[in-house]
């Protein structure tokens, strides 16, 4: 193993010095939380395509083709989907309002007055989200270095927590291209076509295996479609998402940047479920499915190859971490913290906020880790992310890019009955049930339509500058922070 144990801690010392280095970019408050909104098309790809295949994606995406066959990748296949919907219909305009973050939006569609609730409940989704891709570091250190499952998560969430800290989102960008690049070759190009190769062809698979494993339906239509609703709705409303959109340099890069990167989602999902069908041919007696991915890994691969498709087991963890983490800061920060004390800072004050967002980013992250540790159910965690973003969010969100009758009254009130909704059913009916959901947005959908029919319309006045702010005319509040890096080239 001692190949092995030099290419993953290459790759560590490797992210840390990408966050060193990213420090040195990140000198304004839009550099440090949007990377200067600089990114060119194969970068932005990259990186988006790295937060949104985590953890979950991987060594779950690999654990559900061990249980269900092919038909395991629906999960990844579904937030491939709702990528593609967001860089097609939404990214442009997302892109072109120019805040932080989503609770900024809501304010500026129905005036200033629904941020605080929102970015409460957005911080949740996100701290959550930050706290189940940290404690995947326990699996991935066990199988590497046989590590208790407390240091392993303070060792690899220390990591992610100092480089993110360091150099904000350009530290978090470089880290995740090259975590996308890893990514790449240890699953697409490396552990696929051996596992399948090892489990003797697809012909010996389809003879082994019963025939549900090639039913592309086989998981079930209900869980299809809880997925397509919490996954697919919850690429188009998450902060997590929205900050790397907002990182685009272009409506363009946006829209057909993550096109490509829906499209590599929508391939590493077929990818993990036909690795997943292999490691049941090779090992049709595992404790539990989740185990798959580090018993294939750890067993079928030559030395070296192992130690890199582990290192992209660990990329996929971190890069999905690292964005969770900026994501809950930003919020924090910006939608909870500064409008609680009542902070309004002016336009030349911005690059002095890169300490105060750089400290936030410190505090949520040990706070993470901290979490992670006293939790251990992942899949709880998770779901009840998830769940409060979708029932609590996902109304007003898309009824104010798609609704202009739609008012801040309404919006508050499908916030705050969408989310009470969802955690009393979540009591009744459990946390892993599909019902919390369904019957949470449907009673977030009731209360907007009914309060912003039964409310004043939202002023004239904000709807259009909310339309000039959504056609790219409008001024961007941050322009005043970007003079400081106009002569650095965009990245590509």
């Amino acid at each position: 193993m001692a190949v092995d144990y030099l290419v993953i801690v290459v790759y560590l010392a490797g992210m840390l010095a990408m966050g060193w280095w990213g420090m040195r970019r990140a000198r304004s408050k839009s550099e440090f939380l949007v990377a200067g909104r600089r990114l060119g098309p194969a970068m932005y790809s990259g990186t988006m395509a790295a937060i949104v295949l985590g953890g979950a994606s991987t060594i779950g995406g690999v654990g559900l083709g061990y249980q269900y066959g092919l038909s395991g990748a629906w999960m990844v296949f579904t937030i491939g989907l709702g990528l593609l919907a967001l860089s097609v219909f939404f990214s442009a305009r997302i892109a072109r309002l120019k805040v932080y973050t989503v609770s900024e939006m809501l304010d500026l569609r129905y005036g200033g007055r629904a941020g605080v609730i929102s970015g409460l409940v957005m911080w949740a989704y996100t701290l959550m989200l930050a706290v189940t891709s940290t404690i995947a570091y326990a699996t991935i250190f066990d199988v590497l270095f046989d590590m208790n499952r407390t240091l392993a998560i303070v060792l690899g969430g220390s990591i992610v927590v100092a480089y993110s800290t360091l150099g904000g989102m350009w530290s978090i960008t470089l880290t995740d291209m090259v975590q996308f690049v890893v990514k790449t070759i240890g699953v697409l190009l490396l552990l696929l076509p051996i596992a399948v190769v090892k489990a003797g062809g697809f012909a010996e698979m389809k003879a082994q295996l019963p025939t549900e494993y090639f039913d592309p339906l086989g998981i079930g239509g209900e869980t299809i479609f809880t997925y397509v609703l919490i996954y697919t709705f919850g690429m188009l409303i998450g902060q997590d998402i929205w900050q790397r959109v907002f990182t685009a340099r272009s409506d363009r890069t946006a829209r057909w940047g993550g096109t490509v990167a829906g499209t590599y989602c929508l391939a590493y999902a077929v990818a993990g479920a036909v690795i997943g069908t292999a490691a049941k041919v090779l090992y049709p007696k595992l404790a539990s499915p989740d185990d798959a991915f580090a018993t294939i890994v750890k067993d079928e691969l030559p030395v070296g190859v192992r130690g890199l498709v582990l290192a992209a087991a660990l990329a996929a963890v971190m890069s999905t971490s690292s964005g969770a983490l900026i994501a809950c800061a930003t919020v924090a920060n910006n939608d909870i913290w500064a409008r609680l004390r009542g902070i309004v800072r002016p336009e030349r004050e911005q690059h002095d906020e890169v300490k105060g967002n750089r400290a936030f980013i410190l505090m949520m992250g040990l706070a993470v880790i901290a979490t992670a540790i006293a939790l251990n159910d992942v899949v709880q965690a998770l779901t009840v992310a998830y769940n409060l973003l979708v029932g609590g969010l996902l109304v007003p969100i898309l009824g104010g890019l798609l609704w202009k009758r739609g008012t801040a009254q309404g919006a508050l009130a499908s916030v705050a009955v969408g989310g009470l909704a969802v955690i009393g059913l979540m009591a009744t009916y459990g946390i892993l049930a599909n019902e919390p959901v369904y019957y949470g947005l449907l009673a977030s959908l009731a209360a907007y339509v009914a309060v912003s029919l039964a409310t004043r319309p939202t002023d004239a006045a904000v709807l259009a500058a909310w339309r000039e702010r959504l056609a790219g005319r409008a001024p961007a509040h941050d322009n005043a922070s970007e003079t400081v890096s106009e002569q650095v080239p965009a990245a590509q």
